[in-house]
């Protein structure tokens, strides 16, 4: 964990979950000054009290700051770090606008459905000038284990990162570095950011076709369980993924390549590096809650997202269709319209080149 000398900053973080907690522990480890902010409410009041502690491959026990609301994590921070599940972002983001200063830096870690572009538009809507950096996947991996304590399992070997304006990526690659090390790259653009994240073409067939062990709350390795027929489903949602890119412009890898640059895996086909991980790691386990993020997060928000870019730009998703039908099939509930976001940004009445020009 390096960075250059001098470099120090106020970060706020928003959010009070494991990425949160890992986030807060590694910045105040390479001498930043942290508050953290939980907008759900209780999540961060131990830490007012007691130290953070972090295991894994970060091992230490640091002191954060804890604000009471929005305002008062603006008001402490220079950098603001938005660590929360992308259903919270435009609530979040709608809490944060009032007390946004000129000049701020907000990072979206990790950003889905261009919530990014939401917060920057409506920042410019009321004069402000500021500078939204967006994550496609976050640099940490991490579980929350109490209170007050996190392990951080993962750092990630490489992340990319785009800005908005786009002019402000230089600026925005030297914060990252400051803040978190090297290993960062630039996008092309937001939505190249927002589309580099495999998770939802790996977590929604992984949740759809193991539901009844989610149902039963079974203890179950997920990546055990990415067999070859599970592997298969990922691939076709993938190559849609990667087809609704190229008619943006983006040329995105395969999510094989995300797993070797994320967690350094040597097979070439899918199944067989999740037979690699679960070697390495014996996990980690999957859901055990009807209400996991697999489904509540990456079906409206990552893939009824790639099917409303499918629709602009007339690319078929056949497969990411299927899967976010099952996923509301089996929950009774129209993921489609879960994410709050697709309406504000007003992607329904949208073109190619109009969205590109916003980005």
């Amino acid at each position: 964990m390096t960075e250059p000398a001098g470099q120090r900053h106020r970060v706020g973080i928003a959010g009070a979950g494991a990425i949160a907690f890992a986030s807060a522990a590694w910045l105040r480890q390479a001498g930043h000054t942290v508050t953290l902010w939980s907008p759900g409410g209780q999540g961060a009041e131990a830490l007012r009290k007691r130290p953070l502690e972090a295991g894994g491959v970060l091992a230490c026990r640091v002191s954060v700051e804890v604000a009471d609301d929005a305002a008062q994590l603006c008001q402490a921070a220079d950098v603001l770090l938005l660590a929360l599940p992308v259903n919270g972002h435009r609530r979040v983001m709608d809490a944060l606008l009032p007390f946004l200063r000129d000049g701020q830096m907000v990072i979206v870690s990790s950003m889905a459905s261009l919530s990014s572009l939401y917060l920057y538009e409506n920042a410019r809507q009321v004069g402000l000038r500021i500078t939204v950096a967006s994550f496609g996947t976050t640099v940490l991996t991490a579980r929350r284990e109490s209170a007050t304590l996190v392990r951080v399992m993962t750092r990630r070997q490489a992340v990319g990162v785009s800005a908005l304006p786009g002019g402000d990526v230089g600026k925005v690659l030297d914060l990252c570095t400051a803040l978190f090390g090297g290993s960062f790259f630039a996008q092309d653009n937001t939505l190249a950011s927002a589309l580099a994240n495999v998770n939802p073409q790996s977590h929604g067939p992984l949740a759809v076709f193991n539901w009844t062990r989610i149902e039963r709350a079974e203890n179950w390795p997920q990546y055990h369980c990415m067999t070859p027929g599970v592997a298969r489903a990922i691939e076709a949602l993938d190559l849609e993924r990667r087809a609704v890119a190229r008619a943006f412009g983006l040329e995105l890898g395969p999510i094989e390549a995300h797993f070797a640059r994320s967690f350094g895996t040597a097979s070439a086909r899918l199944e067989d590096i999740a037979a690699e991980l679960h070697a390495k790691r014996g996990g980690p386990p999957g859901p055990v809650r009807t209400d996991t993020r697999y489904v509540s997060e990456d079906m409206p928000y990552g893939l009824a997202f790639v099917e409303a870019l499918g629709r602009i730009a007339g690319v078929p998703t056949p497969a990411t269709r299927t899967i976010v039908d099952a996923a509301s099939l089996v929950n009774g509930i129209d993921y489609r319209q879960q994410n709050d976001l697709l309406a504000p940004l007003g992607l329904a009445k949208e073109t190619v080149a109009g969205l590109l020009a916003r980005l």
